[in-house]
């Protein structure tokens, strides 16, 4: 990203900055059909649940298309669990910021967002979703709020997504 004056708030940013200094990511986004909230080791055996069950699902997701994730294999619960630890500290850092995407009536992992830093001249973060099998039908709804802006210029600008309505073939 470029240095200098961050675009939309106006405020001086340090050129590997991906949020403002004072940005105070959100913790939680209510909807009627899901609930986000900050991914966490707290999540460890709900998300390992969540994506080994639905595999050829995520992979089939527009926004996976090197293909190296999910791990057909699956993971071990430590192997997954440090990947949640990763994008706790990257979160706490303000390097991107991962959400799992919670059912509201039961509080089950359904699913997973991400928002991290682009190289893109265009964009300032790239939005990554995945939804369980189960949850296909959320693949379009939850892309809608995630993709509505970035966290550097809010609403509506400086974000490209992938996942969500369109499937890829094959």
């Amino acid at each position: 990203m470029a240095g200098g004056m961050g675009r939309g708030y106006g405020r001086r940013m340090d050129s590997d900055a991906f949020v403002p200094a004072d940005f105070v990511p959100p913790t939680s986004l209510a909807h009627e059909r899901f609930r986000l909230e900050p991914l966490g080791p707290q999540h460890n055996a709900a998300d390992l649940a969540a994506w080994t069950s639905s595999i050829a699902h995520i992979r089939a997701t527009p926004g996976y298309p090197d293909g190296s994730w999910p791990p057909p294999e699956g993971m071990t619960p430590e192997r997954n669990r440090q990947d949640l630890e990763r994008h706790a500290a990257d979160f706490a850092a303000r390097r991107g910021f991962t959400f799992t995407v919670l059912d509201p009536e039961g509080g089950d992992v359904i699913g997973c967002v991400y928002i991290y830093p682009t190289p893109s001249d265009e964009h300032d973060a790239e939005v990554q979703s995945w939804m369980r099998a189960s949850h296909a039908e959320l693949d379009g709804p939850l892309a809608g709020p995630s993709r509505s802006g970035s966290p550097r210029t809010g609403p509506g600008t400086g974000c490209t997504a992938t996942g969500g309505d369109e499937r890829r073939s094959g």
